[in-house]
């Protein structure tokens, strides 16, 4: 399984905002100028994450973004299912013949749930907390 991009920048842009002091506001400007991914698909991200509550976004000439709540409160699966496609295959009855006796849907299916219930054994607190490198890498002080 792979993620998207998005969900992949999504996911950076959330540890990005964790990693940043408690009362600090980013903006889209700085998130993309870190990861070097494009303005228009990070406002696309943060659009999202923001109206799944991950993000709030600030209006006006002190605003900005910032985590919606608590790094500790957001988990990385919920993020994923947020942001992801989770169907690993098509299974509609036009694109497949043997739907109706397929084992291979229910499986797959298993995987995902499960590879969602790992996921949310971890926060974004968790990707950040005593992590000296990652803030050295993001410039974070």
């Amino acid at each position: 399984m792979q993620l998207t991009s998005f969900t992949d920048y999504g996911l950076r842009a959330l540890i990005y905002m964790a990693s940043l002091p408690a009362d600090q506001m980013t903006n889209i400007s700085q998130v993309t100028a870190v990861y070097g991914v494009s303005r228009n698909h990070m406002v696309k991200i943060i659009n999202q994450l923001s109206r799944e509550g991950f993000v709030t976004a600030v209006r006006g000439k002190k605003g900005g973004i910032r985590l919606g709540r608590p790094a500790t409160q957001i988990r990385i699966g919920d993020v994923v299912r947020a942001l992801e496609p989770m169907a690993l295959v098509n299974c509609g009855s036009e694109s497949c013949h043997i739907g109706p006796a397929c084992r291979l849907r229910q499986i797959l299916n298993q995987a995902v749930q499960n590879f969602l219930k790992e996921l949310d054994q971890y926060t974004l607190a968790d990707m950040v907390k005593d992590n000296a490198p990652l803030y050295k890498l993001l410039l974070v002080e």
